[in-house]
């Protein structure tokens, strides 16, 4: 190694560049959504009655935070600090296990909302910022990419989550509901775990999928959804296929697992099947099935349109709630 004053000199100047347009879009991220970003400490309802930590971000300019059900899940005292120190109380308004995201209330002047951005949008090797306080150090930012999208990931309640965002950008213990952020300062999704003993294998859930829990929490407290029973991601749809069919869809919501019993099971949806339509709605994304799967009705038949070996095939789902 050399010592800080004997560097060489001789870096190609296209590589110094590049190095402060990568760290002035890091530094941009962290100004735009630092001011947002809570430190959340849970009095649990435990035998210890130990504090748990956590992070949260501000999402409105009322108070509401995002952050995991982990972090809060049998919460008896919440207190939230603010990126200012001020440290006050907050309100549990509802969680979803499923998903691993909820929602917690404040009330405090001069707040800072962070922008939500659009995870849709995401794509691999795309640069993303995770902000959050580990250990309670607050503030604390890595970076990272986008390492890859449509990951499942089991939540603590047994149900997969679909569409999970997995990044490089490191998380420790404390970053549990901190936001993942882009390079334009908006949030696409919600850090949620760590992959164990694995190193640079990071999970968050898709802001898309956080925004309409977070309509559900607020309205009710908590979030009842159709449930089918796979395990799905997006894909792409083939220019030749949308030709053929005369899909208007770009993309689709790929099976790639079934569970035995359940109501995909029972209507013959199968894994590899692609689906394109639910209810008479083109489906683009895992996030489009999830939305539409919160209307459904208790014993409702849905019609569900799905490819398969390049032939459209109409299946007869009946969703449970759960």
């Amino acid at each position: 190694m050399y010592p800080a004053q004997d560097l060489p000199q001789s870096a190609p100047p296209g590589n110094a560049e590049a190095l402060d347009a990568y760290s002035r879009s890091v530094m941009g991220a962290l100004q735009m959504v630092a001011p947002s970003v809570v430190f959340i400490q849970v009095k649990a309802k435990s035998r210890s009655g130990q504090a748990q930590e956590g992070s949260g971000f501000l999402f409105t300019p009322d108070g509401y935070i995002f952050t995991n059900s982990h972090v809060v899940h049998g919460a008896q005292e919440l207190t939230v600090t603010l990126s200012d120190g001020r440290r006050v109380p907050a309100t549990l308004i509802g969680e979803d296990e499923h998903s691993d995201l909820a929602v917690i209330q404040i009330w405090a002047p001069n707040i800072a909302p962070a922008k939500l951005g659009d995870s849709s949008k995401l794509a691999p090797g795309q640069l993303v910022v995770a902000i959050g306080n580990p250990f309670g150090f607050q503030s604390t930012v890595t970076a990272g990419i986008v390492s890859a999208l449509g990951r499942s990931l089991r939540a603590e309640s047994g149900r997969l989550i679909d569409n999970v965002i997995q990044t490089d950008a490191a998380l420790n213990p404390g970053n549990s509901g901190g936001p993942l952020v882009n390079s334009f300062g908006e949030v696409v999704g919600v850090n949620t775990a760590v992959i164990l003993p694995a190193q640079g294998i990071c999970l968050a859930v898709p802001i898309n999928t956080a925004k309409f829990v977070a309509v559900a929490l607020i309205r009710d407290g908590f979030v009842r959804r159709g449930w089918i029973g796979v395990a799905a991601q997006n894909i792409d749809l083939s220019t030749r296929l949308q030709r053929f069919h005369q899909i208007a869809n770009k993309g689709a919501v790929l099976i790639i697992g079934v569970e035995k019993s359940s109501p995909a099971a029972r209507a013959g949806l199968r894994e590899g099947d692609a689906l394109i339509e639910f209810n008479g709605t083109p489906l683009n994304s895992v996030d489009d099935l999830h939305r539409l799967l919160l209307s459904v009705q208790s014993e409702q038949e849905c019609e569900a349109k799905v490819v398969r070996h390049s032939e459209i095939m109409t299946l007869i789902l009946k969703p449970e709630l759960k």
